[in-house]
């Protein structure tokens, strides 16, 4: 099996612990994990303080993360979107929300999902959760676990599988969401890569800005399709 935690060059995995960077988000992060821990959800680490360098330790969640772009079964994502409801209901109304109408994961994607027999149980990495629409992390599911784009497999029935799964009762916004989504993840990589940011720049030389690039221009260009597919 592989550790997601084990697979970043900013994370350590250490016997039963990982060990990652602080990062400016470590408060909002640390009281929803607790959060999650209070009410019995074991979907993501718990966050258990800081070492003796600084670093955040981490409890390691057991399984697979995938990070080689491939298809995802009806399973797969299925159980995923029913992850994305669980936490979605658990932060809805609570202070984390903050007035909003629950708290996003805000970087949903099979290499931050833990899976065990090809199920997913648990999502790693809430550095950037904060509080916002439900919409926004179900765009993330469509774009991200189906990947819509040249040669995608049925991208609109299995968009629309998330969506009944997850229950969304409101898809009018979804494709211009995960529009939104597409162009600000291209905007941050390009910034970044400009900036000097190491993993921007990195990311910047996979192509990784191009590949969002075509994806976005495929879903304007199907729009129409996936939104009826969604809403039908």
């Amino acid at each position: 099996m592989e550790d997601l935690n084990a697979s970043s060059p900013r994370v350590l995995f250490v016997h039963e612990y990982t060990l990652r960077p602080r990062h400016p988000n470590e408060d909002f992060e640390r009281a929803l994990l607790r959060h999650f821990h209070a009410q019995g959800w074991q979907g993501a680490p718990v966050l258990y303080g800081r070492d003796h360098e600084d670093r955040l330790i981490h409890s390691v969640l057991r399984g697979t993360a995938i990070h080689d772009g491939r298809h995802l079964d009806d399973e797969y994502l299925a159980g995923a979107a029913r992850l994305v409801r669980q936490f979605h209901d658990l932060t809805a109304g609570t202070f984390l929300a903050e007035g909003q109408e629950t708290v996003c994961h805000n970087a949903l994607d099979p290499r931050h999902t833990i899976s065990q027999k090809g199920v997913p149980y648990a999502f790693v990495d809430w550095e950037n959760a904060a509080p916002g629409p439900r919409l926004h992390d179900v765009a993330d599911l469509c774009w991200r676990f189906v990947r819509p784009g040249p040669g995608a497999e049925e991208a609109p029935r299995r968009m629309r599988l998330i969506c009944d799964t997850y229950g969304l009762s409101d898809r009018g916004q979804l494709v211009e969401a995960i529009m939104w989504r597409q162009a600000r993840r291209r905007q941050a990589i390009e910034a970044g890569a400009r900036a000097g940011d190491p993993r921007m720049r990195a990311l910047h030389a996979q192509g990784a800005s191009a590949r969002v690039r075509d994806q976005f221009l495929w879903v304007r260009e199907n729009y129409r399709e996936l939104s009826g597919a969604v809403s039908a």
